[in-house]
């Protein structure tokens, strides 16, 4: 049985017990929203430690870490200390998007020493070592992929991305607009090629049923990907983005009637004014299932600083409903990410959610309790409020200068502190 079916014969499990006390609202909220699809908990049968984090309606939004080798860069310790940054800075999931080395024994390493939720992108695996069979051109075999698909899910990954709304329908809309950027989903393009080349539907598309019940056997989390996603803000909302949307909102009412949890995936790239329409509409037509968004980011002029890009989007998305955050770090448009790009990408996203749940969810009392410790100039407190406390602690150190005993002020203000002026014009000192 999975975690929806008990959860629609009534049944409370310890997973959903856990969920609501993180959370601090009722277990049966946590079992009613599970068995309508409006909430997941992406854990693998696999899975033993495993921090469990539930993403969806009425949730803190929570904040998922992009790492992964490539063919130019495949070192795993490089990719073990990108994990550790981003569990360091308090990331909520984890995906392994590896497209170099060897990569099934880098999921391995990863998954032993991630506590996290754990997310791949199967087609990865299957088309990288499908190219180093046949250097000539895209194959794909439908055989290799369910067994990739499937060894993943034996290998304990909680949640995949699959992208089985890259249809040939959908990709014949596409042909027929002028979209700037085209397909920027390596999944996407991946899938799309093949189909060109050989007129065969997607076979995650065509063989959805086999698809579910490898995940029903596992109780794997269905993160459906949006492959045509628009990768710039002038292709943002066209009509092949739009018509995934609403085959993924298809299959996801396909996927919660077999007992299979869904999360689905958004862009990219979207203009400020368009955020809320753009969830929604996925909120719509997705039947309410949790929205997983790559940022969006709101400009395309920022390389080396689209952490920030995607933040002002994902705090926008996540206020309108958005409950999945993907971090965009700041080398996203130019490399990959070192270890310091993983934990600036992981800070802007938590900073994104935690500005959208003040409102959503009405959280409040982090920012009034570190604002009290301002005006009271108690730094402990202050460190202890901080969202990162570790750099908290060293810019206090680097840029506070030896003073007599007493002075608790910083440099910004020094003798000139508002805080001390206003705490004595109070006391009737001034």
């Amino acid at each position: 049985m999975t975690l929806i079916d008990k959860a629609r014969q009534g049944r409370i499990t310890t997973e959903m017990r856990t969920v609501a006390k993180n959370e601090g609202v009722d277990p049966e909220y946590i079992r009613k929203q599970i068995a309508a699809g409006r909430l997941v908990i992406p854990r693998n049968n696999h899975r033993k430690n495993i921090d469990i984090e539930g993403v969806g309606a009425g949730l803190r939004t929570k904040v998922n870490a992009n790492i992964g080798t490539s063919r130019d860069r495949n070192s795993l310790a490089m990719e073990l200390k990108k994990l550790h940054t981003a569990l360091d800075a308090k990331t909520d999931a984890v995906m392994d998007l590896s497209t170099g080395g060897d990569i099934r024994k880098i999921r391995k390493a990863i998954l032993a020493e991630c506590p996290k939720p754990l997310g791949t992108v199967p087609i990865y695996e299957v088309f990288v070592n499908a190219t180093r069979k046949c250097k000539s051109k895209v194959t794909l075999d439908t055989e290799e992929l369910f067994d990739t698909i499937e060894l993943q899910a034996e290998d304990g990954v909680d949640f995949m991305t699959v992208h089985c709304g890259i249809t040939r329908v959908t990709v014949e809309r596409l042909m027929k607009t002028n979209r700037v950027t085209g397909i920027v989903s390596r999944g996407g393009s991946f899938l799309a090629s093949w189909m060109a080349i050989t007129g065969n539907e997607n076979p995650t598309y065509e063989h959805f049923d086999r698809l579910l019940k490898i995940c029903r056997k596992h109780e794997i989390t269905l993160s459906l990907g949006d492959g045509l996603r628009p990768g710039c803000l002038a292709d943002a909302h066209d009509r092949p983005m739009l018509q995934e949307m609403i085959f993924l909102g298809e299959l996801q009412k396909k996927a919660l009637e077999e007992g299979v949890q869904v999360i689905i995936e958004g862009p990219g790239h979207m203009p400020l004014d368009t955020i809320e329409a753009n969830v929604s509409l996925e909120k719509s037509v997705c039947n309410g299932a949790p929205y997983y968004v790559l940022g969006p980011l709101v400009c395309d002029v920022a390389p080396g600083y689209d952490h920030i890009t995607s933040a002002i989007g994902g705090a926008i998305a996540a206020k309108a409903g958005a409950d999945f955050l993907c971090y965009v770090t700041p080398s996203e448009h130019l490399g990959l990410p070192e270890p310091e790009d993983v934990k600036n990408g992981v800070m802007a996203a938590r900073i994104a959610a935690h500005a959208a749940d003040i409102v959503k969810l009405g959280r409040k009392d982090r920012d009034r309790g570190m604002s009290a410790a301002r005006k009271a100039l108690d730094w402990e407190n202050q460190e202890k409020f901080s969202l990162d406390p570790s750099k908290f602690d060293v810019v206090k150190k680097d840029r506070r200068f030896k003073k007599k005993a007493g002075d608790k002020t910083c440099t910004m203000c020094g003798e000139f502190c508002a805080y001390e002026v206003d705490s004595k014009l109070r006391g009737g000192a001034v």
